[in-house]
């Protein structure tokens, strides 16, 4: 079920263009992934879906409710963290969550007991929160944004200033949610290598433009997409000459030569170097990594990324 649609997002301040028309869908059950270099428009357009920004053109709807026209009912189906999770340091984490569950109704304490459980937090929700490692306060803002059973989580740079282990945990929880629960999860980030692990949709935004969409782990390539391979051959020197003989960019690595080709290309190399008496062991396809392909679609590969 599709639980948030963006369309045609456009946003403006101070006459500075800061989105540029652009769509995106989450569903039910899924992690989906907002990934841009710093300033791409990753927080402002988190900020438009929570209700803080006002939309200058375009449309968002949370589970068919429109943010505009039907705010209450739209707000009652979605549940986020922007930025940092905003607790009171000198409260416990139960009483934090007992003050926000006043801004909902029906939300009693067998609701906080449950989120509460969910989030792994049970031991630790009677202590103050000044006494929270990060990855604690992260769990306490997710159980916060929980208490009123959204059926969308948005989560803005959640990973930032946790460990690896807080970094894990906060996956598990997600995936958990969104496998187990039903619950769809739109998470930005601009860590590269956990979103990989984390997400089942990936977009790619870049100063205010949707760039690309990519499906994580998904089996089924196109014939004709671009990828790197590596030939394992009988004599990898004369495979190299061969390629050159194509001003073809290869190099030997580990006694195979790597190509950077069209898939519906391999059948007749294959052939030419079997016809030359060099015996073909294996080619093997280098699937691309969402860093490579983070790089090659925004200007981002300019900067350093972490």
């Amino acid at each position: 079920m599709e639980l948030l649609r963006i369309e045609e997002l456009k946003k403006t301040i101070k006459k500075k263009k800061i989105l540029d028309g652009f769509s995106l869908t989450v569903n039910s059950g899924e992690i989906v992934g907002f990934l841009g270099p710093n300033g791409a428009g990753k927080t402002t357009t988190i900020k438009m879906i929570m209700g803080l920004f006002s939309i200058t053109e375009g449309h968002i709807s949370i589970c068919g409710f429109d943010i505009v026209s039907d705010f209450e009912k739209a707000m009652e189906n979605v549940g986020g963290i922007v930025e940092n999770p905003d607790l009171y340091k000198r409260l416990t984490g139960r009483q934090n969550l007992e003050y926000f569950s006043a801004m909902y109704p029906n939300v009693d304490k067998s609701n906080i007991d449950s989120v509460v459980d969910l989030v792994k937090m049970s031991a630790r929700i009677d202590d103050k929160v000044k006494t929270y490692s990060l990855g604690m306060c992260q769990r306490v803002g997710i159980a916060q944004a929980l208490l009123h059973n959204p059926r969308l989580l948005v989560l803005d740079e959640p990973t930032n200033g946790l460990d690896p282990i807080g970094i894990k945990e906060l996956r598990d929880l997600l995936k958990y949610l969104s496998k187990e629960a039903g619950v769809g999860v739109f998470i930005s980030s601009h860590l590269l290598s956990e979103m990989e692990l984390m997400c089942d949709r990936i977009y790619i935004i870049d100063n205010g433009i949707m760039i690309g969409e990519k499906s994580i782990h998904q089996e089924n390539q196109v014939a004709d997409d671009i990828y790197s391979y590596t030939f394992i051959t009988s004599d990898a020197i004369r495979t190299i000459d061969y390629f050159k003989e194509f001003n073809a960019n290869c190099s030997q690595e580990n006694g195979g030569v790597n190509l950077v080709m069209k898939r519906s290309q391999i059948p007749a190399i294959v052939k030419s170097l079997v016809d030359q008496n060099i015996d073909i062991y294996a080619v093997n396809q280098k699937q691309r990594t969402l860093e490579q392909d983070f790089i090659s679609m925004t200007t981002g590969s300019k900067t350093q990324i972490q």
